[in-house]
């Protein structure tokens, strides 16, 4: 199996010191399953390739395997796709060999290393269960341009259509380090399956190689579950760890606070966020509240530590959410007055929901952009309409402060899920009709640093019930 890496960053040749292999010099690297060869088809200062190549001797793999034994037939441990098709067994050479590269590491060029350069990555041979579609689900949100074409069963018979395997090419500007490390997580994910047994082990080098990239990813719960083989324990204690890392990166891009500025750390925006909804929550003497659209129970934990909040309720679409949320909160492992004070419900912000009546209040946290503008009505029918509490909090992104973040390209939004960003007089004019239309009044609240031109981050709306009308 192989897999090429190129750039066009100029010198080219540095890519030698990124990957630390020189590339006047083939070199080979014993494997369990066989050996690993790293060469250099063309080195110039303008491109410059390098290409990791996987000899897999199938007979010692089932001689050494501590997994699962392959395809479900007679002599699937011997006659298989392992020594051609890129999978598992690629993503351990990588590892192996290109490990400094993927940490980031570069004495040589320190600078390099933490700078995105222009790369093209090729597999020739990738299983892709999912299709050609399933390489761009994965690869898109991380900025890569994708390319998977599918590859022919046999090109001498046409009839016989597609195989399950496509030659994948990636091309974008990024880091090598993310790049590889990248290519490290999902490499499983396309195959869906490992050629060894996943244990606890296998969750730390999930986190450690998907970091951030994957804590914001569109499709972490999939790719989580793949690459663990759909251990269940597994995969929920990587998405706990996983959310806990999101909490923090979604918000932390704070602008720079300029020269002179106190190097104490400032909470999150995150942090500021609950802290002003449970201080809203405080002020409105709520006692029973939902936090709908809950995802994996950041709130949830923050309203458990107050005992005022004597009985909360998280919902949310998403089966694999709630069970993140759960593995977060340690529920088995409270005591059971505090157990009897949370439950968690799957259910949907733009339907109504009888379990949702008769509450003090409903918190939408970081919820309504990420739905298509046209289900906003209904969710301001099963809310407000239908459930009816006596206090509603909702918070949103501000899109006007979008261009304080430096590590938000231009136009883009903060979470790859988003489907809208309000500016403050969107969300304003939001807030009057609904309100307006359903017998609430409301404020408008600032969260977190506010820019003089462009206002805070986040923008929160606290709804009031009118007592007067039913």
């Amino acid at each position: 199996m192989l897999l090429t890496v190129t750039t066009t960053h100029h010198p080219a040749s540095d890519l030698g010191h990124l990957l630390h292999k020189h590339p006047d010099r083939a070199q080979r690297f014993e494997l369990t399953a066989g050996a690993a060869h790293v060469v250099y088809p063309e080195v110039t200062e303008d491109r410059c390739t390098a290409a990791l190549l996987l000899e897999v001797d199938p007979v010692q793999l089932v001689r050494s395997a501590r997994g699962p034994s392959g395809e479900g037939f007679s002599l699937g441990q011997y006659v298989n796709d392992r020594p051609y098709a890129a999978s598992s067994l690629l993503a351990v050479a990588l590892g192996k060999v290109f490990g400094s590269a993927m940490r980031g590491r570069c004495a040589a060029r320190p600078e390099l290393a933490e700078t995105a350069i222009p790369l093209e990555l090729h597999v020739p041979v990738l299983p892709c269960r999912g299709g050609p579609k399933f390489a761009e689900r994965l690869f898109g949100p991380l900025g890569w341009t994708v390319s998977a074409r599918p590859i022919a069963l046999d090109p001498t018979f046409p009839e016989w259509g597609e195989s399950r395997y496509v030659e994948l090419r990636l091309t974008g500007t990024l880091r090598l380090s993310d790049a590889l490390t990248q290519l490290y997580v999902l490499l499983p994910v396309f195959d869906d399956a490992k050629h060894y047994w996943v244990a606890e082990d296998e969750v730390d080098k999930l986190i450690r190689a998907g970091g951030t990239w994957l804590a914001a990813h569109p499709e972490r719960e999939l790719i989580t579950a793949r690459y663990l083989a759909h251990q269940r324990r597994f995969t929920s204690d990587a998405l706990a760890r996983l959310s806990e890392v999101d909490d923090r990166v979604a918000d932390a891009d704070e602008p720079s606070r300029g020269p002179g500025a106190a190097d104490e750390r400032l909470p999150s925006l995150a942090e500021q966020r609950r802290t002003a909804i449970l201080a809203e929550l405080r002020a409105a003497r709520a006692a029973r509240v939902v936090d709908l659209g809950c995802g994996e129970g950041n709130l949830l934990r923050a309203l458990l530590a107050e005992p005022e909040f004597t009985e909360i309720v998280g919902v949310d679409v998403a089966a694999g959410a709630l069970r993140t949320a759960e593995a977060r909160l340690r529920l088995e492992h409270l005591p059971e007055r505090q157990r009897g004070r949370i439950k968690l419900m799957q259910g949907s912000v733009t339907y109504t929901d009888d379990r949702l009546t008769g509450y003090d209040a409903i918190v939408l946290s970081e919820v309504v952009e990420h739905l298509d503008p046209a289900r906003l009505p209904a969710l301001a029918a099963t809310v407000f309409g239908a459930a009816r509490p006596a206090t509603v909090i909702v918070t949103t992104p501000n899109a006007e402060y979008n261009a304080r973040w430096e590590t938000l390209p231009a136009g883009a939004k903060r979470h790859p899920d988003h489907r809208f960003e309000w500016t403050r007089a969107e969300f304003a004019a939001w807030a009057d009709e609904v309100g307006a239309g359903h017998g609430y009044p409301h404020r408008l609240l600032p969260v977190g640093p506010a820019d003089p031109e462009l206002g805070a981050p986040t923008q929160l709306a606290v709804f009031t019930r009118n007592e007067g009308r039913s």
